[in-house]
């Protein structure tokens, strides 16, 4: 579409595809202001009233982030064992350039400043000595603070429900907006506690609407399951319900479609922040880690809880997402940009605006509009388009067993299913076995083969089949060659791209990760032009100058 073509896209998982319909489709920059603007002095003004709290002088302030920290119970001694890996709790995201860290005592609860290499610390509170970098919990054991018992902390997890969390520490924004860190209060547990009863009392009259949804068993599921997360309501605590459940019902009242649509996607976004999987990155950056940034649901030990709403100083909140996010994208659709590569200075536009418009027809008759969007959801070994319609397709196809998407999109399902058709409303998960996503690299390769099969009928003969790919083994490269080889293409070029960060669980858990996803360009074996052979030592001439050119741009 930004090029100036039609763009048909197709997905077998319904949360992506209405994230794009509602990103391409009509979208009033006035309207969505007008809207928000609304939301926040009516739901905004509520749920800022729960993220109060006092500072250090007793005065009224907002509550940036909570801490939390899991607890589990000691096989022993029975006794509640905190599960901090260290006693830092926050520290600037370059220490070197920024060495203060604030450090909790492990006696008080005291929160003091200190600094990133110190050995030992005294706390200012009590004069307890201790090692700032130590805790209770280290790796996958737990070392109980009461009886001295080592244990492994998932055996003692599995024994119940959802672990219980302790709220230990507060970074609050003063009158003055000035930052603080401050261990919490029985005041700010008390408020919580009134959080608790004011959610049930909500849900119990209906004004608040919350996920019913289990999870199902999978490859990325069961590490949440396994910590006793049962359904997705369990990722939250009952201040964030609260909050979210205010936030969902208010904007599923706004009365403009697209408008509400809009909202709707950005509060999907807002999920991802407001939640007992996110984490503290810390200062210096978004403070905000989201419970995908690792492409895995293993339970975070020290969750984060931001002010969902939000302050001027805040992450991941609504207000904040609202303009980072939605504001950008409408404005990015109005004038589309492109990067000017190593130059630095002002990106340049570089076509018309987005039309804003979905055809509501698929194309399957081969009558497109010039330049028109087309969108379905729907297994991609049968698009129903005509045979050589196609000039190019893109696609991004599973990295074999990496990350199962369609586990982590039932996250917002979740959610979705509250204001969805009630067909959708009656599903259980977004799953579907035709999906690509597979764990046996078999299966993968025969259900890629149907894809790109697909691809091929699709495609015109002088196409192009162009996407992206990562693994770091040889059975995923192995399972996309035969799904390529067997579909009747040929690779007739690739280009390697910086990677996802190296921090993503995948790829620091692989024995041998690689930074780089390849960027593959095929043909029909039989299109015109095409070589026929390609012997051996032709293919490592070639490999060699590559290289030597991508070694000398640098």
């Amino acid at each position: 579409h930004k090029l100036g073509l039609t763009a048909i896209g197709r997905d077998i998982n319904p949360v992506a595809v209405k994230a794009v319909r509602t990103a391409l489709g009509p979208m009033d920059r006035k309207e969505i202001k007008l809207a928000f603007e609304e939301l926040s002095e009516s739901v905004g003004r509520k749920i800022r009233a729960i993220y109060g709290s006092q500072d250090s002088k007793g005065l009224p302030c907002d509550v940036l982030y909570f801490f939390w920290v899991m607890q589990v119970d000691c096989p022993d001694c029975r006794r509640k064992v905190s599960l901090f890996s260290s006693s830092v709790i926050a520290r600037n995201a370059y220490p070197k350039r920024k060495p203060e860290v604030q450090i909790l005592c492990p006696s008080c609860g005291d929160i003091f400043p200190g600094l990133y290499d110190q050995k030992m610390a005294t706390c200012r509170s009590c004069d307890h000595q201790f090692d700032p970098k130590a805790g209770p919990a280290r790796r996958a054991r737990a070392c109980c603070t009461h009886c001295g018992r080592t244990f492994i902390i998932l055996d003692a997890a599995r024994k119940g429900p959802r672990p219980d969390f302790k709220l230990y520490g507060k970074l609050v924004l003063t009158a003055r907006g000035a930052k603080e860190y401050l261990p919490a209060t029985p005041e700010d547990d008390v408020a919580y506690q009134q959080c608790s009863a004011r959610l049930k009392e909500e849900v119990t009259r209906g004004h608040i609407l919350l996920p019913t949804l289990v999870l199902e068993h999978g490859y990325n599921t069961r590490q949440a399951m396994s910590y006793g997360f049962r359904s997705w309501r369990d990722f939250f605590n009952d201040r964030q319900l609260l909050a979210l459940g205010w936030l969902r019902g208010a904007i599923t009242r706004v009365a403009d479609e697209p408008t509400r649509n809009g909202l709707l996607t950005l509060f999907s976004g807002v999920l991802e922040f407001n939640n007992l999987f996110a984490s503290y990155k810390g200062e210096g950056t978004g403070a905000v880690r989201h419970m995908f940034s690792h492409h895995i649901l293993k339970p975070e030990r020290t969750p984060i809880e931001a002010n969902v709403w939000g302050t001027p100083k805040s992450s991941g909140s609504f207000s904040n997402l609202f303009r980072s996010r939605l504001l950008r994208a409408i404005e990015y659709r109005n004038a589309p940009t492109e990067i000017k590569g190593r130059k630095h200075g002002p990106a340049w536009v570089c076509s018309q605006p987005f039309t804003g418009r979905v055809e509501k027809r698929w194309p399957n008759n081969g009558a497109a509009r010039p330049r028109g969007i087309y969108l379905s959801c729907g297994d991609s070994a049968d698009s129903g388009l005509p045979d050589r319609s196609v000039d190019l397709i893109v696609t991004d196809p599973p990295f074999f067993d990496n990350v199962h998407y369609s586990e982590l999109a039932d996250f917002f399902f979740a959610w979705q299913q509250l204001t969805t058709k009630p067909n959708a409303k009656n599903a259980a998960t977004t799953r579907r076995a035709s999906e690509v996503q597979d764990s046996d690299a078999d299966r993968f390769a025969r259900k890629l083969l149907g894809v790109f099969c697909e691809c091929r009928r699709v495609l015109k003969d002088e196409g192009l089949l162009v996407f992206t790919y990562h693994h770091s083994r040889e059975e995923g490269w192995n399972a996309l060659a035969e799904a390529l080889l067997g579909a009747g293409f040929a690779v007739v070029n690739s280009h390697p791209v910086k990677a996802e960060m190296s921090v993503a669980t995948p790829k620091s858990q692989a024995k041998e990760p690689i930074q780089l996803d390849m960027i593959i360009v095929c043909r029909k074996e039989d299109s015109p032009g095409m070589q026929t052979t390609l012997t051996v030592p032709r293919a490592i001439e070639s490999a060699k100058s590559k290289l030597k050119r991508l070694r000398e741009e640098g």
